[in-house]
């Protein structure tokens, strides 16, 4: 009976301990398929453009669509910032009002996201869901790497994992 009674001590322990892990502070993630080249050219669809040379800002507004590569950003509104003395080279979008962030293989929303486009750093915040091969993660901040595939997951953080699938 003793080896018994520690199976299933050992087996409930593990089963208490895997919301703990699915419900991490900080996950790190893969991400193969959300990646892009900065170096590529960027190209923003819009119903209108605001453009304001005294700040160096584009603001495009209604249905925005900012592909680049196979990356595609969708948001209701983008503020373009452009490089100090170099209006022609973007420095950074900030994307609001529920944005979508899109690979050929992965997807993730939020309710904005900044895109730094030197550093190829997209920071997409509140309520963010991230899908990969059918599993989910959510949380209050991802920060993805666009150059090298990578990022991370923070904010009470919680995962739907699929049996037989990798992350």
């Amino acid at each position: 009976m003793p080896t018994i009674f520690r199976a299933l001590t050992a087996a409930l322990a593990l089963a208490a301990a895997i919301p703990m892990v699915a419900r991490a502070q900080t996950a790190e993630v893969a991400f193969g398929g959300i990646k892009a080249d900065p170096e590529l050219p960027v190209e923003v669809t819009s119903e209108t453009l605001t453009v304001n040379q005294n700040d160096g800002t584009a603001l495009f507004t209604g249905d925005v669509v900012v592909i680049q590569g196979e990356m595609r950003l969708t948001a209701p509104k983008v503020l373009v910032e452009y490089a100090t003395g170099d209006e022609r080279r973007v420095e950074r979008m900030h994307a609001t009002g529920g944005v979508t962030l899109v690979s050929p293989t992965e997807a993730a929303e939020s309710d904005e996201a900044v895109y730094t486009v030197d550093s190829g750093e997209v920071v997409m915040t509140g309520s963010v869901l991230l899908t990969q091969a059918g599993s989910t993660i959510a949380g209050k901040v991802l920060t993805v790497d666009l150059k090298t595939g990578t990022g991370q997951m923070e904010g009470r953080v919680r995962t739907i994992l699929q049996p037989g699938t990798q992350q």
